[in-house]
């Protein structure tokens, strides 16, 4: 059985970390393969402290959007299959005060690979004014979860949407996976999105974003993608889309690119931001980790917010891929074992960016080099799947940080859950991240002040030895430790 959240629920008493005359006061919360499951700390063990995480509040950085996952019709299906008592310990456990309070969201457009079936909101071919346009589809499942993550989020959530395909009739290869977006359908693709937003406003669903396609450079045609080249994508933002959405709904975003964040990424924000006419409709710039299971290539994104430093830059998704979850099993996650797509399909050259990864290391190394790289968002992808992975038409089987099974009407938190809610619950939205220096090589650190004034320090440390350090802000000082192979989150108060 899952532990119950109670971290909300210890006492907020502040403690002193230290016995000097100016003491740094602090609240630790801890995850760790020994068993620690966000707890809060009030003890530490001793010992050699010379390593120092120093604070500079005074420097700060982007601005924090938010962390969160992803509504897919996979993760609704399953919730919709559990009792009443387990589909609202979920959806407080990711959105409630007692959970991570999720508060940056995805979803999809038409169908996707983790979907029931393909399908599409505007399924009549050649109806160019899409007057057969409906979301019907979403009724049963995407829509009601939402609306109950909402009224569960006491501060609300922002939603991103990204479609996968646009209906195959559309594309010059009539297909859901692959092809492109025929030109004579470009006016008709733009006015899809406008309707899109209409109709889940009209739920009471307001749509924070959108992606202009999700993976552009395509999946090898296994599911529903569409492809363009980074000239194909600007040119249709700032003809089509760009105009369309600043007529009918000039609060949306629109992010582009939407896939991983390797030396490609350089060529698409070159393209986006070519000149004032096409930058003009870009909000920001969506990017995937699937590139590498250990590299958050920190070149591709620097140079990605040197291109639009005032524009967003949103890690939009990511997920334990091409593996079936582990049921119960806490330590596969802390554990060397798990692979990806690239360890079996990925090209000889590329094949090194893919070894065998620790599946908690994995999200929390990323979460911490994209924050020290300019990202202002984190996006996880299924916030619930089933013990298969799934479901998904194409058997395209992932891993969630929430397992279910809906037969035995059981869920499952696995560490990924305490991982993410490291970042979400306590890094709040219009948070900025701070600069630091951290003098133990051993510890990956990232920093953040919030807009109630308080500051937040995430540490990891995957070693297999506890790590002592001294953490100092300004004039106040604490002595710390960090367990083996842990992440351990430091909070500030403004006091």
């Amino acid at each position: 059985m899952f532990k119950k959240i109670s971290f909300v629920l210890i006492s907020m008493a502040m403690f002193s970390a230290c016995t000097q005359e100016n003491p740094l006061e602090v609240e630790v919360y801890e995850t760790s393969a020994k068993g620690n499951q966000l707890t809060k700390l009030t003890e530490f063990s001793s010992g050699d402290s010379s390593s120092v995480i120093r604070l500079f509040p005074e420097k700060k950085l982007q601005t924090i959007t938010g962390f969160g996952g992803s509504f897919t019709e996979a993760s609704a299906y399953l919730l919709n299959q559990l009792s009443k008592e387990n589909r609202e310990r979920i959806l407080e456990a990711y959105f409630g005060e007692s959970g991570a309070r999720y508060s940056l969201t995805r979803t999809h457009m038409n169908s996707c690979d983790f979907s029931l079936t393909n399908y599409s909101y505007a399924p009549l071919e050649g109806d160019k004014e899409l007057t057969s346009f409906s979301i019907e589809e979403d009724r049963d499942d995407i829509i009601p979860m939402i609306k109950e993550a909402m009224a569960i989020s006491k501060e609300g959530f922002k939603i991103i949407s990204s479609p996968w395909t646009a209906p195959p009739w559309m594309k010059d290869n009539k297909k859901w996976p692959g092809g492109k977006l025929l030109p004579e359908y470009y006016d008709s693709w733009a006015l899809f999105f406008s309707k899109y937003l209409d109709a889940y406003k009209a739920e009471g669903i307001d749509i924070w974003g959108v992606t202009v396609e999700n993976e552009p450079l395509g999946n090898n045609n296994n599911w529903e993608s569409m492809h363009y080249t980074p000239k194909e994508m600007t040119d249709f933002v700032q003809n089509h889309l760009g105009p369309q959405l600043r007529a009918d709904a000039p609060d949306v975003k629109i992010l582009g690119y939407d896939q991983n964040r390797g030396e490609e990424l350089k060529e698409w924000v070159d393209e986006m931001y070519r000149d004032e006419a096409a930058a003009q409709y870009f909000d920001g710039t969506a990017v995937h980790w699937y590139a590498s299971t250990y590299d958050w290539f920190p070149k591709s994104l620097q140079y990605a917010h040197e291109a639009a430093p005032d524009k967003y830059l949103i890690q939009s998704e990511a997920c334990v891929d091409a593996e079936v979850p582990k049921w119960q099993d806490d330590q596969w996650y802390w554990s060397k074992e798990a692979t990806d797509w690239g360890w079996t399909w990925a090209s000889e050259e590329q094949k090194y960016l893919h070894p065998k990864y620790v599946p908690v290391y994995r999200y929390a190394r990323d979460i911490i080099g994209c924050l020290n790289n300019w990202v202002d968002g984190w996006v996880d992808w299924n916030m619930v799947l089933d013990r298969q992975g799934g479901p998904n038409w194409f058997e395209n089987w992932c891993v969630a940080p929430v397992i279910v099974d809906p037969e035995q009407d059981e869920v499952y938190f696995t560490p990924l859950y305490y991982t993410l809610a490291h970042f979400s619950r306590y890094i709040r939205p219009g948070a900025q991240v701070i600069d630091l220096e951290n003098t133990d090589e051993s510890l990956m650190v990232t920093a953040a002040e919030n807009p109630d004034g308080s500051t937040v320090v995430v540490v990891l440390n995957q070693g297999t030895a506890a790590r002592h350090f001294q953490l100092d802000l300004g004039d106040r000082s604490a002595e710390l430790s960090i367990d083996a192979q842990a992440i351990q989150t430091i909070l500030i108060s403004n006091i």
